[in-house]
């Protein structure tokens, strides 16, 4: 594995030498996103220490820790530059499709056995960055090919999440054909996401959804049965949607955002959407973006400042989007203020309230369809409301 940066953070030593350079070893995503050249996000260590050993020793050496899965064998310890994972070597004992029992064990190939994919289950030595590969895992990386570690049905039969996280691993390393094997078990097994919960699959397909092209591997998933159990609402339509927004996305040279992506796959109505977005137990306030989103039809994309002064810039962006419009018009704009209020009219002698409030609207109405002029043009429209003559 090659040095990079996240291999001299703060306190990352210091917590090697507490469990001992030749008990540990890097592994998971941190090992796999270095060897595929990509940063890593977490930072996991594989250890021969019981749970209790682990916390003793980091205590001892000054290092803070949490016992967020002790029962499961995790001790987080928090260094400066971020939380670390400490999980002691283990192998599963009983399995539901959403919950294991586990026992500890030193043998490190009994710990890569249990894993889901080849490629999650590299072991670098933080000493000399040595890479032990049980099952393959270079290869496929290097072969751009994600499959399960032995039998997938078996791996999905001990977690059926698993089937989605093929589908998330297989959008970011994977390349066509997807592993036959692996598609056949996703394609049988897709039943069993019903019995995971809510919270779960939304996270999961949101995190799939907000990777750089999952266009590809979306419809892998609709057609091999995954997506219609997950998201009945994803038919052939909203499958186009998503195409054209994540053209749009990569052509206005826009952040990938899942939470849009998903827009695209929801029904275009408004309370069908919701019903949707409840059901992956999404939050209130992505339940609100999505609630404002989703009504695009009516989008001609021909005054994208009017809308994004209604809407507010997030929406205006993704209806632009959705539809497949131009968000140039909004790139770097900032929605002004209208130049006149209620007390200019008061000056004026307008001194009922509901009076006050419908003559601002209708000015308000005339300043956006000009394309928002000036303060002076703004009190001639005012003037020409009045019906005074006074600017």
């Amino acid at each position: 594995m090659p040095p990079l940066d996240w291999t001299r953070r703060d306190g990352l030593a210091a917590l090697v030498a507490a469990l001992g350079a030749a008990d540990c070893r890097y592994v998971g995503g941190c090992v796999r996103d270095a060897l595929a050249g990509t940063a890593a996000r977490d930072i996991d260590i594989a250890t021969r220490h019981l749970p209790e050993e682990v916390m003793l020793r980091l205590q001892s050496a000054g290092i803070r820790t949490i016992p967020t899965g002790i029962e499961h064998g995790t001790i987080t310890a928090l260094l400066t530059d971020g939380p670390v994972e400490v999980t002691t070597l283990r192998r599963d004992v009983v399995t539901d499709g959403r919950h294991a029992v586990v026992a500890f064990t030193c043998d490190w190939q009994e710990d890569a056995a249990r894993r889901d994919f080849t490629i999650n289950a590299l072991y670098a030595d933080p000493a000399t960055h040595e890479i032990t590969d049980y099952f393959g895992g270079l290869d496929d990386l290097a072969a751009h090919k994600v499959r399960f570690i032995g039998d997938a049905h078996a791996r999905i039969a001990e977690d059926h999440l698993r089937i989605l996280r093929f589908f998330r691993f297989q959008a970011r390393f994977g390349s066509e054909p997807a592993d036959a094997e692996a598609l056949a078990a996703c394609s049988q097994g897709a039943p069993m996401l019903m019995a995971l919960s809510r919270e779960r699959v939304g996270a999961e397909l949101t995190s799939l959804l907000g990777l750089a092209d999952p266009v590809a591997t979306v419809r892998l998933m609709s057609a091999c049965g995954v997506l219609p159990t997950i998201l009945p609402s994803a038919g052939p339509t909203q499958l186009d949607t998503l195409v054209v927004l994540v053209a749009g996305e990569r052509d206005a040279d826009v952040a990938p955002d899942a939470m849009r992506r998903l827009v695209a796959l929801l029904p275009d109505e408004r309370q069908a959407a919701l019903q949707a977005a409840s059901r992956l137990r999404l939050s209130n306030a992505q339940k609100k973006r999505i609630a404002c989103a989703v009504e695009a039809g009516d989008v001609d994309g021909s005054h994208p400042r009017a809308l994004a002064y209604r809407l507010g810039m997030q929406c205006a962006v993704d209806r632009l989007l959705l539809c497949g419009k131009s968000i140039a018009p909004l790139r770097n704009w900032q929605a002004p203020r209208l130049p006149v209020g209620g007390r200019d009219l008061m000056a004026l002698g307008v001194d009922s309230g509901p009076q006050i409030a419908r003559i601002l609207k209708t000015v308000e109405q005339c300043w956006i369809e000009e394309g928002f002029p000036d303060e002076a043009r703004t009190r001639e429209i005012l003037a020409a409301q009045l019906g005074s003559g006074v600017a």
